[in-house]
């Protein structure tokens, strides 16, 4: 039996739309749709990882590369700084469980 893709997963496979910002063969970013500030960006790896419970040694350059991007993106969204957020397992707050990097600015 297999597990049901996540939005997430729906949204890199192009299955249902969003409102992309940035893609790569890596990850793909969009705006939240729930935004918590004036910028709101889920980075969000192309492999299903469901969360950083679940990340495996050889996860270590993609989730390097999406670091790296953080800043990328906030200085391209004219931020001079940014929190971020991973939410991981229920009790952390994850309600997708496909691992995703929040970007919050103001």
């Amino acid at each position: 039996m297999t597990e049901e893709k996540s939005i997430f997963s729906k949204i890199i496979d192009k299955e249902i739309p969003a409102d992309i910002i940035y893609e790569d063969d890596k990850c793909i970013v969009i705006n939240d749709i729930n935004p918590k500030a004036r910028v709101h960006l889920l980075v969000i790896p192309k492999k299903p990882i469901k969360s950083l419970f679940d990340l495996k040694p050889e996860d270590k350059d993609l989730m390097g590369h999406m670091m790296l991007l953080l800043p990328q993106l906030a200085q391209a969204q004219n931020l001079d700084g940014f929190k971020t957020l991973i939410n991981t397992g229920e009790s952390g707050g994850q309600e997708i469980f496909h691992l995703h990097i929040h970007l919050l600015g103001n």
